[in-house]
């Protein structure tokens, strides 16, 4: 499916500026995506997917982002959910002791987006950002379902996805961390509050949740699982996002040499050397991204397919932004106005390093692992 991505990226890109003014979601992307089957990439082939791994996800991912990094943002979410459903395996789902009802709804939930549902995730929310052990939303037992209560922030695509995965805490039992699969319909609303710096077209407004669903839609089918599988393997709730961004960095150094020939100033040295270090600290970052998801494919949750999950996303985020501000400087300051391509990928580039993890956490959870802690429970920057 590389190629579909490859061949929907300019498609992308000549939107991208109208999404970013207005703010507005990026639908006919998304029925690009939908008509291209890339909403079932991460579904496995028995339910009429792809079946498509890791690498394979980051290496699609790469190429959406540098069409609109905003779009591949919010595939990134959906491939989150549905490529975690998939890595629940038979074999894995013996081992947890899962009952064959969760099964069954992970199958529904994957044979869905194969036929073209797609994903939102609901986690992040005001004062707690997605910091897993903070979160106020809660869930109780209702009948044969579950109550869940709270509200949401950057929910990209809020509004528009097909379901939404809600992380929340037990009101009988705050150590325990569930996620659950929430249809739009009553008991959901969506508040527009998105309207920021960077990222403009991702919706990601607010969420608020006064539901109740069934009991398919804990996923697992047992409570309290969230905290343990971001701990184990962390690549869909850390990695996924650095293919994003440095398809986002790779983008502004293209449009740098775009600008830089149509303005004849390839002949000034410190242009060049600008855009040569700009290749190699992007080529460089999208090695170890690939580095990183060919190993969460080979080996996940291993202690050193994990250190590159994390390093993986530090230096996606740092090198976004630092090769988005040389190209803005390299290209001058016409490139500054509103609608230049640079000025919109500078300011997409500038949110890699704030997105969970935040280059801070990524950079002390690495510290602390080089100096043989726990990085999961130690260290000043918070995690899960």
């Amino acid at each position: 499916m590389i190629d579909e991505a490859r061949r929907l990226a300019p498609r992308f890109a000549a939107r991208a500026a109208d999404h970013d003014r207005d703010g507005s979601f990026p639908a006919d992307d998304f029925a690009d995506l939908g008509r291209a089957g890339l909403f079932g990439l991460m579904v496995p082939a028995r339910l009429g997917g792809a079946g498509a791994g890791f690498a394979e996800y980051a290496a699609i991912a790469y190429e959406l982002a540098r069409g609109n990094g905003a779009t591949a943002l919010i595939f990134n979410m959906h491939a989150s959910v549905t490529g975690a459903l998939a890595g629940v395996t038979d074999e894995l789902a013996d081992a947890l002791g899962l009952p064959p009802e969760a099964l069954a709804a992970r199958d529904s939930y994957l044979r869905a987006a194969a036929e073209g549902r797609w994903y939102a995730v609901a986690m992040s929310e005001r004062g707690a950002g997605s910091r897993l052990s903070q979160l106020t939303t809660s869930y109780e037992k209702a009948g044969d379902g579950y109550r869940i209560t709270g509200s949401k922030t950057f929910c990209s695509g809020a509004g528009h996805a097909g379901g939404y995965l809600v992380a929340a805490r037990s009101a009988d039992d705050p150590t325990q961390v569930s996620q659950f699969v929430v249809p739009p319909g009553d008991g959901v609303r969506v508040e527009e509050t998105w309207d920021a710096l960077g990222m403009r077209a991702t919706g990601s407004h607010d969420l608020h949740l006064d539901v109740t669903v069934p009991a398919g839609a804990l996923l697992g089918g047992v409570e309290g699982l969230a905290l343990v599988v971001a701990q184990l393997a962390p690549h869909w709730m850390v990695a996924s996002y650095a293919a994003v961004y440095t398809g986002v960095a790779r983008a502004a150094v293209d449009a740098a040499v775009d600008h830089v020939n149509q303005r004849k100033l390839g002949h000034l040295p410190a242009v060049r050397a600008r855009l040569g270090r700009a290749d190699a600290q992007v080529a460089a970052a999208h090695l170890a991204v690939m580095e990183a998801a060919r190993r969460v494919d080979a080996e996940p949750g291993d202690a050193e397919t994990n250190r590159w999950v994390w390093r993986a996303k530090l230096l996606a985020g740092t090198t976004a932004a630092e090769v988005a501000a040389s190209m803005l400087e390299a290209a001058g300051t016409s490139a500054m106005r509103r609608g230049h391509p640079l000025e919109r990928l500078y300011r997409d580039a500038r949110a890699g390093s704030l997105q969970p993890a935040t280059s801070d956490v990524c950079a002390d959870w690495l510290g602390v692992d080089a100096l043989g802690g726990d990085p999961d429970s130690e260290g000043s920057a918070p995690r899960w």
